[in-house]
């Protein structure tokens, strides 16, 4: 069996933050073993080397969480300093451990590699501005945080 050679690895490159600003949330309920809730994204930003804009508010995070993972699926739109909109849906998975979860109640900054929190994300951009489209033509991956009443998204592309 021969392993993977380090250089068939896929790279990252890192090309911006998005900062949404998020209202409180709306606890639906579902049953015994999970819960259902929806989060709206009221506006924020989107800052880097590759895109700068705004977030549109109107958008939100649906959340179900079963046993401790919420599974997110979140939709919004991105105004780019160009004017174009782009449309993003991001799906991805969050849980953390009591103890981390006690530090964000207190409002404490939690980074996103802290052991005690797994919050990650997996975007896909849709856009028929030509200086973009490179958005909806590659897989992008991203680390999320909450922060100060955003949640904060490290988008980085997957090569």
């Amino acid at each position: 069996m021969n392993p993977i050679a380090p250089t068939s690895w896929p790279n990252l490159e890192y090309v911006f933050e998005i900062r949404a600003t998020i209202d409180p949330d709306f606890h639906i309920g579902r049953g015994p073993d999970e819960q259902l809730s929806f989060t709206p994204v009221s506006g924020g930003s989107v800052t880097g080397p590759r895109l700068n804009g705004e977030v549109l508010a109107g958008g939100g995070d649906w959340a179900v969480e079963r046993f401790g993972t919420a599974q997110l699926e979140a939709r919004y739109l991105i105004r780019a300093d160009d004017r174009a909109v782009i449309d993003i849906l991001n799906r991805g998975y969050f849980r953390a451990t009591p103890e981390v979860l006690e530090r964000m109640d207190r409002g404490e900054h939690v980074p996103e590699d802290d052991p005690g929190l797994y919050f990650r994300t997996a975007p896909v951009f849709q856009t028929d501005a030509p200086q973009h489209r490179w958005l909806a033509e590659h897989q992008f991956v991203g680390l999320a945080r909450d922060e100060d009443g955003q949640v904060c998204i490290r988008v980085f592309l997957l090569a």
